[in-house]
């Protein structure tokens, strides 16, 4: 990580210091820093996507059950900045609805179309989304929301980010003395983050990579999320009657933070969008298990 982005820590570590924690912990906490991509509609960063704009799609590729939220150019998206092995190349479509879903399920997707790959405009469909206890989200409520979306260029700003939440994943490779899940001081210690963060964390509406944070600061949302892909498949095995030992996902400890959307829409105020995927799928470009989630806590 750039030095310079450590020196966006440099607040965090002088409020938790303040609070009275002590320096070993402060620093062992700081060294689980990740680097993460902030995708900002204003400033003078390098245009590396858009919100919306027309759906291009190979010919093979269905029709999306869900309506695109933003196309990102790999080739704009250094690991240096996300902390993510992204294909070099391409372009990753994020497709999302903000809304809680029936057992579980995904409430988005995501499309990796490879460079050079020929594509076509796709007129965008909106199949039925079943919400919680079986409420159906129809065309016509479903594009009145969609309108909401956001329309503009995405511009990429380099930032930091700490564990926003008490419960810390395991540590990287090469991180092992970082602090562990339930340490006694992780509670202060993401406290101290979340008052100091600011623009930092916050500052942009769509994230890729770093840590992932919404306002239930008890839980890691990607624990969360792949829990529930976990759910869901085992709802959607039942339902098929096949085993649901027959392909496992991977352990929620094995996913990671593809990216978060901040939502701002009108009555989702504060809620969240975070695509998941477990990172050896990442790493080899298969993009199928990925899992959406929205958290709401209105």
């Amino acid at each position: 990580m750039a030095p310079d982005l450590f020196c966006r820590l440099a607040p965090f570590r002088e409020e938790a210091l303040r609070r009275g924690i002590p320096l070993q912990d402060v620093e062992r906490w700081i060294a689980t820093a990740r680097p993460s991509g902030t995708l900002v509609t204003r400033g003078e960063g390098l245009v590396v996507g858009r919100f919306g704009g027309p759906l291009m799609l190979p010919a093979d590729v269905p029709d999306p059950w869900y309506p695109l939220l933003a196309t990102l150019d790999c080739a704009a998206l250094p690991e240096e900045v996300t902390g993510l092995p992204l294909p070099v190349d391409g372009h990753l479509l994020l497709f999302g609805f903000p809304e809680m879903t029936y057992y579980s399920a995904s409430t988005g997707e995501v499309v990796y179309v490879p460079a050079g790959t020929p594509v076509e405009e796709r007129k965008t469909k909106y199949p039925c989304v079943y919400g919680e206890e079986g409420h159906e989200f129809e065309g016509d409520e479903i594009l009145s929301i969609y309108e909401e979306f956001p329309q503009d260029e995405l511009r990429l700003s380099a930032d930091v980010s700490l564990p926003y939440h008490f419960l810390v994943p395991s540590p990287e490779p090469g991180q092992e003395d970082a602090l562990l899940p339930g340490h006694p001081r992780a509670w202060e210690l993401a406290e101290a983050w979340a008052d100091t963060c600011g623009g930092i964390i916050v500052d942009g509406p769509l994230h890729i990579g770093g840590y992932a944070f919404h306002e239930c600061t008890e839980t890691d949302p990607v624990t969360d999320a792949a829990r529930e892909a976990e759910r869901a498949r085992r709802h959607r095995a039942a339902g098929a009657n096949e085993s649901v030992d027959a392909v496992e996902l991977p352990a929620p400890e094995e996913w990671t933070l593809l990216a978060q959307w901040d939502i701002g829409l009108t009555g989702r105020e504060g809620s969240t969008l975070h695509w998941v995927i477990p990172r050896q799928d990442l790493a080899e470009r298969r993009f199928d298990r990925a899992h959406v989630s929205f958290f709401w806590n209105p």
